[in-house]
Parts: structure tokens; C-alpha cells; sequence
């Protein structure tokens, strides 16, 4: 869409993974947990409210599929979808993979511990886990 840019603070803690009808698809770079941030193309927009009745559905839509991909091929115990927009205004949601043995369980992942950039090894690995995110071919 134009007049979309993506928050600096989004493109630096972030890897694109794949852009979606509505959203840009990014994992986040914490290798702690899978953590995947959907960014709706809508140049201004804070809130899912302020998105169109047609943006909100499709903003479900790739919520849902994100979170049925992302629980099936990492088995968590929980999946926290959220968005929070306190530092980075630019509407996001991210949707983190949580296990009751990971760094910050059961408290939130936010400000609990610095992130840990993926080694290269492990981004590859966690890239061919995800190519199910990276490859969905929508039907409109």
C-alpha cells in the first residue's frame, strides 16, 4: 500500500519472513522464544479499530492461521497474542510461543530479559520450521 514504511524500531529487532495480503510477516530476532509479529500495511494506523471492516477480517485471518502454524510446529503450552504498541506505535501483533520452561514463563516476555539474536545455525534451522509461514498462498 502506498505510503507504508515500517517502524525503524520494528526493521532493526526483526527478520522478514513474508508479506501476506494484509500484513508483513516478521520474526522477531529472540531466539528465547517464536515470536512472530504481523504488521497490517496501513500507513497511520495504531489500533485494529481504526483498520477497515475488511482489514479486521483479514487481520483475523492471518492471526489465526499464524497461530495454528506457529503452535503445531513448536508445541508450546501457550500462545500469547498481543498488541501492546507502548514503544512502537505503528500497529502490530505479535504473537509469541510460549512453554512453561522458557526464560520468563509465566510472567510476559517484555522487559523480562535483553534479547538473544539468533546464531546463524539456528535461524536457518528456525527459517525451514517456519517455511509453512513463509509460503501460505491466500485465496481472496
Amino acid at each position: 500500500m502506498s505510503g507504508f514504511r515500517l517502524d525503524e524500531r520494528l526493521q532493526n529487532d526483526t527478520i522478514g519472513l513474508a508479506s501476506w495480503p494484509l500484513s508483513e510477516v516478521l520474526l522477531m530476532n529472540d531466539s528465547r522464544y517464536p515470536w512472530v509479529i504481523l504488521v497490517p500495511r496501513r500507513p497511520g494506523v495504531r489500533e485494529i479499530y481504526e483498520l477497515s471492516d475488511d482489514d479486521q477480517s483479514q487481520l483475523l485471518k492471518e492471526s489465526v492461521f499464524l497461530g495454528q502454524s506457529l503452535m503445531r510446529i513448536f508445541g508450546g503450552d501457550k500462545l500469547n497474542v498481543a498488541a501492546l504498541g507502548n514503544l512502537v506505535n505503528q500497529l502490530h501483533v505479535h504473537h509469541v510461543v510460549r512453554f512453561a520452561s522458557d526464560a520468563s514463563w509465566p510472567a510476559p516476555v517484555w522487559g523480562k530479559h535483553p534479547p538473544k539474536a539468533y546464531e546463524p545455525e539456528a535461524l536457518s534451522r528456525c527459517m525451514a520450521m517456519l517455511e509453512v509461514v513463509r509460503c501460505k498462498c491466500w485465496q481472496e
